[in-house]
């Protein structure tokens, strides 16, 4: 027997279905553009029904329903219905009776073994052809019962397609065959069935679950997506015969609770896909920013101050897919006891009177264990560390877990056992990460920590972060515990020296845990974050002193990174400045771990080399710094001599005398000394004594150095075009300027280093590249007075969905005869370039550049001149520079200058 799809009475009546069905059955073949209508009126009555706030259930089923009638009626139309061993059906998404506006519609025509005849394959090819010519996009198979047998013993993804049959014409003996041919007791039994998904969801999880599906998930392939749920419906048909997920209550699964919250998970995905795919007209199971903003207001969700509709959307999305996450993780446990673990044995071995092990998984004694002693509660965590045998929660514990969580309140948390607890969990050798992970999957540290539960499933709208907070803060947590990690010393050796001298790790964690806690609420996170923590500690049996060094690193997380990017730290006073701020080394020491784990949790394909020796320089700077003493500033002659000593000791190993160095060095100013190296000061001194005066301009580059970056060398004549010359040259290369320092000699020649990073955020690796570089730089600074022209390349797509008003602001730096301009504006590509070309413009000399790019924002500091270095301190010149930047880069109509 046909098992079509009931036609939902909303969609019926929006159709008018008996005139429809009428007009469909009016002509003896069948009619092209009666077809065409019915699915025009069926997308209208969709949508129309979807925006009058109609059940997502009864829109996915009705198209199913429609598609059904349609594809029954072109077969009947054909004359395919009068074959004897001939038959159609659903298979997959659609075998379920779940159509989406642009889901695949993919189908079996099956038939007994042997060869078609010919007419029915005509007849067959007709009724495709067909099918696409009115817009139906059908995914079909034609297969025997040798050919699904055969293909589905094979291939896990045809079983798994063939187990959602479902008949829609034909035979009812053919159907019953292809049901005895792929049953259990002949393949991929129960068993076997569970094992090849579960290893299938793992690989997706991994793939989906990376950094480049955080900010744009898949509602189907992601963790906790439609294709999880879809995963417990074919283990639950194959080990019971059906795939009614309601069934699993009767069965002990699921509570009816917990069924209710599967079920509306699953509408609330059902909804935004079926949202998704109306706004993209096609098929579309990709969050990208292209739709996000307008879903959001589709699905209902209205800018608040300090929540965007946006924000408050995804936090909802993330929030349902991280429940589903639970449910999903709770009943395949459910079912690897079930079917995997069932001839393992039952032994159980006691742990103590609240827990004991089963089957290498941790369960309660009882079923009254949390609400008889509700510490328990955390105490299943700590086990897990100090077992590491024990593979992970049994079920059933796992259903307790959930359940109980409403013990823990204001008392749970006074409670000094509870306290205790909890520390003992942040301070155990093993398993901090795993099983701060797990309670979040349960609810208990949301729970446990109530300001932790704002935070879950919150998502920043940016190109910058992208995890959610509470996400993040667990990653960090993780990068600060790899640092821990004697296997992990080899990938940041120098944090890991670092980490063996803290003397408590659990502050360090604690800071972790706190420093973006109070992200989304208004206000500044660091200090609300700071009050928080300090509290936290307070209340948890810290002392003050610890407790004060934990609210200071929540407070200041932010500082090393600032001022690392921002400020210029070959500068004795910002080192000076920062080494104030912090104040001792103990706290240095504790704050660049912290840092390191947050930029490299915030955005891992954004930590490179050249980030790592920026923070390590300004570590290594203000280290020295502290240990002479803030009462004890290095003298300015000292580190000039000390810099030049070095340079000098280098250039003598290679043949050079001090007479013919020193006489190069008296064209330069002690600035120079100051902000370059004593290695870079040698390299660049070779340069220009090798150099002849017909050689000009000098061009060197250094594949890699110690600031992990590509260097690149400047010895030329003085020229306002210079910066601008060489920044869009650089860019027309393809490269990412990350730092720029530009040094004028007494006699008008300028020294300019540029550090420079491939769009891959690594330093320059290929030869051919070096030489492109020396060649395309010596022809365009051959050329001074020749006006750069703007460099065009295309917006990534990404980046062309967020909107960041230009700022420009200007600060003294009386004691360099400097002005600083900050300007911080959307990142395009030739951005640094078109700044540097629109200063040329405005007789605006660069000094030195600080290039920081965070998502979709760039924040670029320069230091600034006249063109007769002195400082821009009029406030009439400096809103002329500002508004020819603004007007340049915020163009009328948008990106695009």
């Amino acid at each position: 027997m046909p098992h079509l799809i009931p036609l939902p009475r909303v969609l019926a009546q929006r159709l008018d279905w008996p005139a429809r069905e009428a007009a469909l059955k009016a002509t003896p073949t069948p009619d092209r553009h009666a077809f065409i209508q019915v699915l025009e009126r069926v997308q209208a009555a969709l949508r129309s029904a979807f925006e009058a706030g109609c059940p997502v259930e009864d829109l996915v089923r009705g198209r199913a329903a429609v598609v059904d009638r349609l594809l029954v009626e072109a077969w009947s139309t054909l004359g395919l219905g009068a074959q004897p061993e001939l038959g159609l059906a659903a298979v997959g998404g659609y075998g379920r009776g779940e159509l989406h506006p642009g889901s695949d519609i993919d189908i079996l025509i099956l038939y007994r073994d042997g060869d078609l005849p010919a007419a029915t394959e005509e007849a067959l090819v007709d009724l495709l052809t067909f099918l696409w010519d009115i817009g139906l996009e059908v995914g079909h198979s034609v297969r025997s019962l040798e050919d699904c047998t055969r293909e589905a013993e094979r291939d896990i993804t045809v079983a798994t397609n063939l187990l959602e049959y479902r008949p829609l014409a034909g035979p009812d003996a053919l159907f019953a065959d292809l049901g005895a041919h792929i049953a259990p007791e002949r393949m991929w039994n129960s068993r076997a069935f569970f094992a090849a998904k579960l290893e299938e969801q793992q690989a997706r999880h991994i793939r989906f679950g990376e950094t480049a599906y955080r900010l744009e998930p898949n509602l189907k392939e992601s963790p906790g997506g439609l294709r999880d749920i879809q995963m417990i419906a074919w283990v639950t048909r194959r080990h019971f015969g059906s795939g009614d997920l309601e069934e699993l209550v009767d069965h002990g699964f699921l509570t009816e609770n917990e069924c209710r919250d599967l079920m509306e998970g699953r509408d609330f995905l059902w909804r935004v896909r079926f949202a998704l795919h109306l706004l993209a007209g096609r098929k579309e199971d990709r969050l990208l920013f292209d739709h996000q903003r307008r879903l959001a207001h589709l699905l209902g969700f209205c800018d608040a101050d300090h929540n965007l509709a946006v924000e408050q959307f995804m936090q909802v999305y993330f929030r349902t897919v991280m429940g589903l996450e639970r449910l999903n993780e709770m009943l395949l446990q459910h079912f690897r006891e079930a079917i995997l673990l069932e001839d393992d044995g039952d032994e159980v071995i006691p742990i103590n009177r609240r827990f004991q092990a089963r089957r290498g998984f941790l369960e309660i004694t009882h079923p009254g264990v949390f609400r008889q002693y509700p510490p328990a509660l955390l105490e299943a965590f700590l086990l897990l560390q100090q077992h590491p045998d024990l593979q992970g929660i049994r079920a059933s514990t796992i259903r307790e877990i959930r359940a109980q969580r409403h013990l823990i309140d204001d008392r749970f948390r006074n409670d000094l056992a509870c306290r205790t607890l909890f520390m003992e969990i942040l301070r155990q050798p093993r398993g901090v990460t795993h099983q701060l992970r797990r309670m979040n999957r349960y609810g208990v540290l949301a729970a446990y920590i109530p300001a932790f539960g704002l935070i879950v499933g919150r998502m920043q709208y940016d190109l910058f972060h992208v995890y959610t907070v509470d996400e993040h803060t667990l990653v960090v947590i993780r990068n600060l515990r790899r640092m821990a990690d004697p296997e992990h010393a080899d990938e940041l050796p120098e944090c890991s020296r670092i980490f063996r001298r803290i003397p408590k790790p659990e502050l360090l964690y604690l800071a972790g845990l706190f420093h973006d806690i109070a992200k989304g609420r208004g206000g500044d996170h660091s200090e609300l974050g700071a009050e928080e923590a300090r509290a936290f500690c307070l209340h948890h049996g810290l002392p003050p002193f610890d407790a004060n060094l934990v609210a200071w690193l929540v407070r200041s997380h932010l500082l090393l990174s600032l001022t690392a990017q921002r400020r210029d730290t070959s500068d004795p006073e910002v080192v000076m400045e920062f080494a104030a701020r912090v104040g001792n080394l103990m706290r240095l020491n504790y704050l660049y771990l912290l840092t390191v784990a947050d930029i490299r949790g915030t955005n891992p394909q954004l930590w490179n080399s050249w980030k790592n020796s920026l923070l390590e320089s300004l570590y290594t700077a203000t280290r020295r710094m502290l240990r002479r003493g803030l009462d004890n500033p290095p003298d300015q002659e000292e580190m000039v001599a000390e810099a030049q000593n070095q340079a000098l000791g280098m250039l003598k190993e290679r043949g050079l005398d001090k007479a013919t160095v020193l006489a190069v060095w008296n064209d330069f100013d002690s600035d120079y000394f100051l902000r370059h190296s004593a290695d870079e000061i040698a390299w660049h001194t070779r340069a220009i004594l090798e150099a002849d005066e017909e050689d000009l301009p000098v061009v060197q580059v250094r594949q890699e150095t110690a600031r992990g970056s590509t260097e690149i060398f400047l010895y030329t004549e003085d020229h306002p075009h210079l910066f601008a010359l060489t920044a869009t040259a650089l860019t027309q290369l393809g490269l990412d300027i990350v730092d720029a320092r530009i040094i004028t000699t007494a006699s008008g020649r300028t020294l300019d280093t540029f550090l420079v990073l491939e769009d891959s955020g690594q330093p320059i690796t290929q030869d051919y590249r070096v030489q492109e570089i020396g060649r395309l730089l010596k022809e365009r600074l051959k050329e001074p007075d020749r006006r750069p022209g703007a460099v065009r390349r295309n917006t990534p797509r990404r980046l062309k969905h967020f909107d960041v008003p230009t700022e420009v602001s200007f600060a003294p730096r009386p004691h360099h005869q400097r002005t600083v301009l900050a300007v911080t504006t959307a990142d395009r590509p030739g951005l640094l370039s078109r700044i540097g070309i629109i200063l040329t413009d405005c007789r605006v000399k660069v000094h030195n550049a600080k290039i920081a790019t965070a998502g979709e924002q760039a924040d670029d500091i320069f230091y600034i001149t006249h063109l007769d270095d002195t400082p821009i301190q009029d406030p009439q010149d400096q809103a002329r520079i500002a508004a020819r930047l603004r007007e340049a880069l915020d163009p009328p109509g948008g990106e695009g200058a």
